[in-house]
This record gives structure tokens, sequence and C-alpha cells, in this order.
């Protein structure tokens, strides 16, 4: 048994594909085979079902598969290691972050990034939050940036900062007289929500109490993928709909009256870095959270003590 072949093992399994697993690894189809057969004669065991496709992972070869990760990480950490020990911050992260969170958020941290840490490579990919849980564990990301707690035994989470959830409607919205709103007052017919598969419309329906009845509540079934979208359909007298903090960050003075904070509890966003069990580059995920945190408005609270709204 050696390394090479355990990452042979975690490619196909990966890709689900004998031939696409060869090309990830560079080699030729017919060695990554080879290989991977003599490590199943050396265990005594069939590691994947080749009549199925796609390739599946037996039960026993899931385990290795998994076990194999672990190896490959902790020889990876090796290098970390080193690398953590000298005073050169360079390196590549691979940085996922939910669509909710991007436009806010990326503007206030990447400049500063970029500027003091000239040597970091940083690929960004806007994704939801189950892309992003899916490519951590995978390896094809090293951090994600979403909203938490999700509740996943494989993923590690570092708390970055408490976003509250705010009321925004238009002119006709009674609620509006008043200096604070109830999450109870909000008529769940009137609300404007994201597409599925975002988290934020899960805590929207959360808060609102909609999930059981949310098809007969609402009258406008207007599902959209951009914040800025619902905002604009706000503005256009079409409804109402429920803003987490940052996303009102970027409003004229006019369109912020038209925003009502909650009674307590308040209802926030937890929002966290997220990377997989066998995180690597530790050094590189301590400057990333440490330059977001000193670039977080100091409205936002950094230290939880308001209700966290479930994902």
């Amino acid at each position: 048994m050696n390394l090479q072949q355990l990452e042979y093992i975690v490619a196909v399994d990966k890709y689900r594909h004998f031939l696409k697993a060869s090309e990830a690894c560079f080699v030729t189809q017919a060695t990554l085979s080879a290989m991977i057969k003599k490590l199943e004669e050396e265990l005594n065991i069939i590691i994947f079902d080749r009549s199925k496709y796609p390739v599946q992972a037996t039960v026993v070869g899931s385990s290795v598969i998994a076990q194999a990760k672990v190896i490959l990480a902790e020889k990876q950490k090796i290098f970390d290691i080193v690398h953590d020990n000298t005073n050169n911050i360079s390196g590549e992260i691979k940085l996922g972050i939910i669509p909710t969170l991007a436009p806010y958020l990326l503007p206030l941290f990447l400049t500063k990034v970029v500027k003091k840490y000239p040597e970091i490579q940083l690929t960004i990919s806007e994704l939801t939050t189950e892309e992003i849980k899916k490519q951590l564990k995978n390896n094809d990301l090293d951090v994600g940036i979403l909203a938490t707690p999700l509740n996943d035994e494989d993923l590690s989470e570092t708390v970055l900062f408490y976003e509250e959830f705010m009321l925004y409607s238009n002119a006709g919205n009674k609620l509006l007289k008043n200096k604070l709103v109830s999450a109870a007052d909000i008529d769940p017919s009137d609300i404007l929500l994201m597409n599925e598969g975002h988290c934020l419309r899960t805590q929207v329906l959360n808060i609102c109490d909609m999930k059981k009845n949310i098809k007969g509540n609402i009258k406008l079934n207007y599902q959209s993928g951009s914040v800025e979208t619902l905002k604009q359909m706000v503005k256009l007298n079409l409804g109402s709909t429920i803003l987490p903090e940052l996303a009102t960050s970027n409003m004229s003075k006019n369109e912020q009256s038209y925003l009502r904070k909650f009674k307590a509890p308040v209802p926030v966003r937890e929002v966290s870095l997220v990377t997989y069990k066998l995180m690597r580059k530790q050094k590189l995920m301590e400057v990333l959270k440490d330059t977001i945190q000193g670039c977080i408005p100091d409205s936002i609270n950094k230290t939880r003590n308001k209700e966290v709204i479930g994902l």
C-alpha cells in the first residue's frame, strides 16, 4: 500500500468514473485501474462496485476511502506545519461564499487581503450552502463563508459575526408606524422570498413561522435568486421582505426609512468560516478570519447575544 494508491481511490470516489479520475491524477486509466486492483488484492476486499454506473464504493470500500482521506490530509499537514513556521504568508485559498453574503461582505475585506498579503492567491466562487458543503468535503474548496450552524459533524465552524434580520417594506405597510416589529405581526402573504436552495429563504420562513402553509399564504409567488431583486420588488410596492443587516448597508437614507428592526429576542444570522474537519492551511485561515473580523462594521455583533435563526 502506498500514498499514490490512496490518492487514486479518493479520486475515483470523487469523480465516480475511472477515466475522469485518471485524468485528474495525470496518469493513464490503465495505470490507475491496475494500482487500485493491486490495493484491493492486498487488502482482500473490493473497494469499488464496477458493475454500477456511475462507479460506487462498496460498504467496506467507503470506510477505506474515508480513512484514506484522513491519511492524505495528515500527509499534507506536514507541509502545512513547515509552511506555518515561516514568516511567509502565501498560498492559495479556494473560497466559497453564499450569494446572499457575497455582494455585501466581499467588498469589505477583499482589497485589504490583496494589498496586505500579495502572495495569497484567492479563488472565489458564489455557491449555495449545499454546494459549498459538498465541495469542502471533496477538497475542491478550502473554506466556505456561510450561515451557520450547519450541524454537520464533518465540518468545523468558526463564527465571524452575527447580523440582525430586519423587515424591509413599503409605505403601505402599517407596521412601519412602529419603531420595532414583531414576527407575529408580519403578514406571511406579503413576504417575498429567495429561491429554494438558499439558506436565507429557510431562515425567513422560520422567522415568520411559514414553513407548513407557505403555498397558501403567499399572494405574489415571486421567488428571487438575488437579494437586490427582492429589494427592488419592495420598492415597487409588491410586498415586503426580510433582510440580513449587511444587505442594508448600501441603502440610501430614504430606503432605510422603510427598514424596521425586530423586538427582542432579536433574530440574527450567524455567519462563519466553515472548513472540512481535516482542515489544512491553518495559518491562511487565521489570516482570513482576522482580516474579515477587522473589517466588519462596529454595529454588527461579533459575539452571540440574540436569537440565532436556524437553517
